[in-house]
């Protein structure tokens, strides 16, 4: 595959592809609706312990090979900093302009809520001094590894649009190349702490093969085929070889988790993942030509992100109302109980988002109610029209 680059042909890119956007929100989104919906929080002595329902139902294990997304996301990621570069050089600009804005939107919200979170830590602590305030903590701040990762190819990302450009695929191969030997020597040679250079190794590919984005949109459609397979082959071998389990996400009964740290399996999925991505893309843009949904997706795009960094303070809000103040515990097994309850705790998350918002990324949630209203008006007008 080659890539045409706009700054190569002395242009820059000016439209943003709403079907890129869509991939981006809805990566995040089925993000914070699984940690919402699926996560199941078991009060010890240590205070709260998530697992999934996987535990007690791991023969629905195939779901998180579609619903395990973030893989997705650096994809996507990969390709709108390659436009993003194109631009900023287009522009006149260099590395500090591009890696200032990537970095601006990322690092204020998620340096503010750290700060509130540790301000909490240490007046409960003076206060109460209860034994799980600090492990509550850590679980409501630790989808925040994503971010540091994400940062990181940030400021890496010049370097690897422009190795993309002269090396094209062979560094694709290389990154793909150097975490499996990484898994190498962690399952095979017993080096368990080279697992965590795979957050460099393995997200890099992911982001790495967001570059050929634009490639696979105009290469025949089996190549989106012989990606899927490919991936999809590549996973069945992998976790039938007995090394890697076949969950995507971490469950409390296997040996590993395949996202903590990441391994070869996230390649696999990706690969997968993207084929799909393609296969779908003629189909989602004919839907996204439709004038609400284009303003949903607008909506999506621009909240997803605030939604993603504040979901679990959100959900940490509704467990204290129900859990501490009303006393209210929910199962620690996926009951037919809690299977019910599913819709009222994503329901109650996401109207705690309002106030939070409100608090974390005001402008954001201004924008998500215009789009509500302009969506309810469009509706309306349609009904009067009929």
């Amino acid at each position: 595959m080659t890539a045409t680059a706009p700054a190569e042909t002395g242009t820059a890119p000016t439209r943003r592809d709403p079907y890129v956007d869509l991939l981006r929100a809805l990566s995040l989104c089925v993000v914070v609706l699984w940690h919402w919906g699926f996560t199941i929080i078991a009060w010890t002595s240590h205070g709260p312990e998530p697992t999934s329902p996987l535990q007690w139902t791991y023969g629905l294990w195939p779901l998180t090979w579609l619903f395990q997304v973030l893989p997705l996301f650096f994809y996507v990621g990969g390709y709108a900093h390659l436009r993003v570069w194109d631009k900023v050089r287009a522009n006149g600009g260099g590395y500090g302009v591009f890696v200032a804005g990537r970095v601006r939107r990322l690092v204020l919200p998620t340096g503010a809520l750290i700060a509130v979170w540790l301000g909490v830590f240490e007046v409960v602590k003076f206060i109460w001094n209860p034994d799980w305030m600090w492990r509550s903590v850590i679980l409501i701040l630790s989808p925040l590894w994503f971010i540091g990762v994400y940062l990181l190819l940030v400021l890496i990302a010049p370097v690897m649009i422009n190795l993309h450009r002269r090396w094209g695929v062979a560094v694709l191969v290389t990154l793909g190349g150097i975490a499996c030997l990484i898994d190498v020597g962690r399952f095979h040679l017993g080096i368990d702490w080279l697992g965590w250079v795979n957050f460099i190794f393995v997200f890099a590919f992911c982001h790495q093969l967001g570059f050929f984005f634009d490639d696979l949109v105009a290469l025949p459609r089996h190549v989106a085929w012989s990606l899927t397979l490919g991936g999809l082959f590549g996973l069945a071998g992998l976790i039938f070889s007995g090394v890697y389990p076949a969950s995507m996400v971490g469950v409390n009964t296997d040996k590993i988790s395949n996202m903590g740290p990441p391994n070869f399996t996230i390649i696999m999925l990706v690969l997968f993942q993207a084929g799909v991505a393609e296969l779908l893309r003629p189909y989602a843009l004919v839907w996204l030509e439709k004038p609400r949904v284009g303003i949903f997706n607008a909506m999506l795009n621009r909240v997803s992100l605030p939604l993603f960094l504040f979901h679990t303070t959100a959900m940490a809000l509704v467990i204290l109302f129900v859990v501490i103040i009303f006393g209210y515990r929910p199962p620690s097994e996926p009951t037919l109980l809690w299977w019910a309850e599913r819709p009222l705790w994503v329901g109650a998350a996401l109207l705690m988002m309002v106030p939070v918002l409100w608090v974390f990324s005001r402008k954001d949630l201004w924008y998500a109610f215009d789009s509500i209203k302009l969506l309810r008006a469009d509706a309306h007008q349609n009904e009067s029209s009929f």
